[in-house]
């Protein structure tokens, strides 16, 4: 089974040398029951390790059943050490956060095997723990724990078993029943290799091997070995699972959820840098989003594809003055639609201040009038009652519509279909109530009151000019050439001046506009999320952090890991993946507090907000990120800690 020959170990400890085993040349064939003694220092345990592949010799051969394997990477000899070996620890190293059931099945993890139902519970009854399973280490005694920790050791059916100084925590009691369990596994056919001090556990072996000053002094053969085909009480069928990624990391995911349970008070700290970061993305890009929402939906009213076109204006004796001769009208209007082919709809605007009343009620409000293709040019339809038709402005008939702010304050919200209002003392009737604007900027859009234009210039403002055309072109595309025949157009109908041309008219694009605006919320929201997501990196470090304190607290738990065949990608994705839960918990949870903090301030402020599925997925993905960027290295520290050096940390 194992033979090495000529094995020399050597530590250096600055510029010295420990020479603690001195070319030791050793067989031990199967089903034998080894004992090695010697007093401190004299290299028992170090040929233990080697022999066991937890450390390898500085010279020398080592043949395991046959195959040279002093060369071997540290990954080859982690699969041997999961399929062929299993230990007994002084220490016991058992993981304090699992059950006696959980501490067993460890070496499955890595080994991949599946075993039949009731396998770890049969185990924990062949060491006489059957009423045990779910008891945590804090709740065993130390018989018990190492009990638990050999029946660990036969889960994957091993050939071989190191067992060093088994009994040197145990009183008399629990060192007897140990010992009658590991002589029980001999017997049925399982090699055992024991370190220890006391010469009376050494007589219980087949063979006793004594060292000093790490040579081989003495090796005595006690009892026959005991042939043995077969493994008695652990014939058990185990069958290899199919290698598969997402199997490999739901098993992290779940070590990892375990890691965070066990350290609530630390995991939750370190998620906090997360969560914050997470919920202030939120929340700023939901205000964000929601600001866009509201500016289209105020610019949608304004109209589709709309050119407002406005009298230019001059300086006349130091003061700015409107170019008298630049008036617009009605027939301006008209002009542009009949020569433009690319014009849908023309509505000329006349607007002033005026006082209206309702009863005892008075309010100021702004006075628009404008013709009946209104709605079609603004995008801006009546939720209540209808518009006026073109006879009713042609003939300057005395209807209105008003806005939701006057319907407020001179009908608390009483319908006013019907009624008749007063626009500087004369009586208009209200045939419409038009729908809500939101937004508006500086002044509210729906304090509005809404006339035919003859109405309107004839009878309210007494003129003959409009104060703008309103233009709605049938094609986006088309908009740059119409806005130049516009002015070109104009400019040859009122005979303006080559030096006046550029300013005699003034064209406000609202297409150029709303998407002025777009761009600016979008670079506002780009900016504050950019600024929220400072905390997240400053989280992130304190993941890293956190992590590589875990790393050293838990030095002890990968040298265990790795002594039951955990391989360096096994260590590095567990940790990883810790890392990345912690992050993406602390990412979930920032998502709810970020959207209790929008609902808080749209009730409270009523602002518009909305978080969208874009913003969530894309919060719980960076802070995933975050996970793996700040984890990697402390999960690349962990998987490259040698299992020897981490089982001795203290």
């Amino acid at each position: 089974m194992i033979e090495i020959k000529s094995i020399k170990k050597i530590y250096k400890l600055g510029d010295h040398e420990v020479h603690a085993l001195r070319g030791v040349s050793l067989k031990i064939d199967s089903g034998d029951f080894v004992a090695i003694m010697g007093p401190s220092g004299s290299g028992k345990s170090t040929m233990a390790q080697i022999l066991g592949l937890l450390d390898a010799p500085t010279e020398g051969q080592y043949l395991f059943f046959g195959k040279e394997i002093s060369n071997y990477s540290e990954d080859e000899l982690a699969i041997l050490r999961r399929d062929q070996i299993g230990f007994i620890f002084q220490q016991f190293n058992l993981l304090p956060r699992m059950t006696a059931k959980q501490n067993i099945e460890l070496p499955l993890l890595y080994s991949r095997a599946v075993v039949s139902e009731g396998y770890s519970e049969s185990l924990l009854k062949l060491v006489g723990l059957e009423n045990r399973v779910g008891h945590r280490t804090n709740e065993l005694s130390g018989g018990q724990q190492q009990r638990v920790a050999i029946a660990r050791a036969l889960v994957n059916k091993p050939k071989i078993i190191f067992a060093d100084e088994p009994t040197g925590n145990l009183d008399s009691q629990s060192e007897k029943e140990i010992l009658e369990v590991i002589q029980k596994l001999n017997d049925d056919g399982i090699t055992v290799i024991m370190v220890t001090h006391e010469e009376s556990i050494g007589q219980q072996a087949k063979r006793l091997i004594k060292m000093r000053d790490g040579q081989i002094v003495s090796d005595v053969r006690l009892r026959p070995i005991n042939s043995m085909a077969g493994q008695g009480n652990l014939n058990v069928a185990h069958t290899q699972a199919p290698k598969s990624l997402l199997n490999d990391l739901a098993i992290y995911f779940n070590q990892g959820l375990h890691t965070l349970l066990a350290n609530k008070i630390r995991s939750g700290l370190s998620m906090l840098g997360i969560m914050i970061g997470v919920a202030a993305v939120v929340a700023i890009m939901a205000l964000g989003n929601g600001a866009q929402k509201a500016m289209e939906e105020s610019l949608s009213t304004m109209g589709s594809n709309l050119l407002v076109v406005r009298s230019g204006y001059r300086k006349m004796g130091g003061v700015t003055q409107e170019t008298g001769a630049l008036r617009l009208y009605v027939e301006d209007a008209e002009f542009l639609k009949e020569r433009l082919s690319s014009i849908k709809a023309v509505s000329p605007t006349a607007d002033s201040r005026g006082q209206v009343a309702f009863g005892n009620k008075n309010w100021s409000t702004q006075i628009t009038a404008v013709m009946e293709n209104y709605p079609t040019v603004r995008n801006w339809a009546p939720m209540m009652g209808r518009f006026f038709t073109n006879e009713e402005n042609r003939t300057r008939a005395r209807v209105c519509l008003i806005g939701l702010t006057l319907v407020r304050e001179l009908f608390q919200n009483k319908n006013p279909i019907g009624e008749n209002i007063k626009i500087n003392k004369v009586s208009y009737q209200v045939i419409g109530v038009m729908e809500e604007k939101s937004g508006g900027g500086w002044r509210d859009q729906n304090d509005i009151v809404i006339v035919p234009l003859e109405t309107g210039l004839r009878r309210i403002f007494g003129k003959e000019s409009v104060d703008s055309i309103d233009v709605a072109i049938a094609d986006k595309d088309q908009i740059p050439m119409a806005l130049e025949q516009i002015i070109s157009l104009l400019n040859e109908r009122k005979r303006v001046p080559f030096s006046q041309q550029q300013t005699a008219f003034n064209i406000m694009n609202m297409a150029d506009i709303q998407k002025m605006i777009e761009d600016s919320n979008k670079t506002m929201s780009t900016l504050l999320a950019s600024v929220a997501a400072i905390s997240l990196l400053v989280g992130g470090i304190g993941i890293m952090n956190i992590m590589l304190v875990s790393v050293t607290e838990r030095t002890k738990e990968v040298g265990l890991r790795k002594s039951v065949g955990a391989k360096k990608q096994d260590i590095l994705l567990q940790f990883l993946m810790e890392s990345i839960v912690m992050s993406a918990c602390g990412g979930f949870a920032g998502i709810i507090l970020g959207w209790v903090i929008t609902e808080i301030l749209s009730s409270v402020t009523g602002w518009t907000t909305s978080i969208s599925f874009v913003t969530v997925t894309g919060s719980m993905i960076f802070s995933s990120f975050i996970g793996i960027v700040f984890g990697i290295y402390p999960a690349h520290r962990a998987s490259k800690l040698h299992p020897i050096q981490a089982l001795r940390y203290e």
